[in-house]
């Protein structure tokens, strides 16, 4: 019983994780948030080395330069892993909610490069773009704000910056409150700030291809039920990056960037909007 509990723990906090290419450009020894403000303040101070930019790097910061805006939405596929690197936890949650996606984050153009807030585990993260990028294993998507709306793309990014330097935790139970946020929670909350709701929660039950996995829901239940300080119903409501009927991507307020055709196989920073 005690084995499988640790087990359970691993599942849900992400013990044990395969490591994505992100989490290998952390400078050793270094604890917390590796993409938070005192992250970025010491790379900016010299106190930690910056960041080795690599050709595929250089590639996507010429991409994003030429194709993102301020207040974007970028949509990628992770390869977030638990159970020591052999469950490949992004792409569970994307099949069963039938989205190419699995994360969401928000783009803001500081010092003129593109960088992207989003939130992971380790908290509420600002990082360039071709970092953010690098952790991307399918599609990746781009949209942005119709024109009668971008006026309100500064408080969209005053929210994201607000709960960057207030280090707001991961919302590991999925709660509808502001306490803790989870990726796709912090993207859409940043736009309701705005008084801009991109889209409605779906209830976990209702997820477009959960049928498909009932073995899989059947213990992803069971681990929350045995982890979480509260644990998660069918009921419960949950933003997704979600398709074109659902979820953010579906939004009747945003309008596609890239690709602007419907998504399949692996985007590259060769392409354009």
């Amino acid at each position: 019983m005690l084995r499988l509990t640790c087990w359970l723990v691993l599942f849900i906090r992400g013990g044990g994780d395969g490591l994505e290419p992100t989490d290998r450009l952390i400078p050793p020894g270094w604890q917390g948030n590796p993409w938070g403000p005192e992250a970025t303040r010491a790379r900016e101070a010299g106190e930690i080395p910056p960041l080795e930019i690599s050709p595929t790097m250089k590639q996507w910061d010429r991409w994003g330069r030429q194709v993102l805006k301020e207040g974007d939405i970028v949509f990628r596929l992770g390869d977030a892993r638990v159970l020591f690197g052999r469950f490949p936890f992004s792409r569970f949650i994307a099949r069963v909610n039938n989205s190419p996606f699995s994360h969401t984050g928000v783009v803001a153009i500081e010092g003129g490069e593109p960088v992207v807030y989003d939130t992971t585990k380790a908290g509420v993260r600002r990082q360039p773009f071709c970092v953010w990028v690098l952790d991307n294993v399918g599609p990746i998507g781009v949209k942005r704000l119709r024109p009668e709306l971008r006026s309100r793309i500064g408080d969209v990014l005053e929210f994201c910056r607000a709960v960057y330097v207030r280090q707001v935790p991961f919302d590991y139970n999925l709660a509808p409150d502001d306490r803790a946020l989870y990726c796709v929670e912090m993207t859409e909350k940043a736009f309701r700030s705005a008084g801009i709701e991109l889209s409605e929660p779906i209830r976990l039950g209702d997820m477009e291809q959960a049928p498909r996995f009932p073995i899989r829901m059947g213990l992803f239940w069971l681990l929350a039920a045995a982890t979480l300080d509260k644990p998660l119903s069918l009921e419960q409501p949950v933003f997704f990056p979600g398709n074109e009927r659902n979820g953010i991507w579906s939004s009747d307020f945003l309008e596609p960037v890239y690709p602007r055709t419907p998504l399949g196989g692996t985007a590259g920073p060769a392409g354009s909007a």
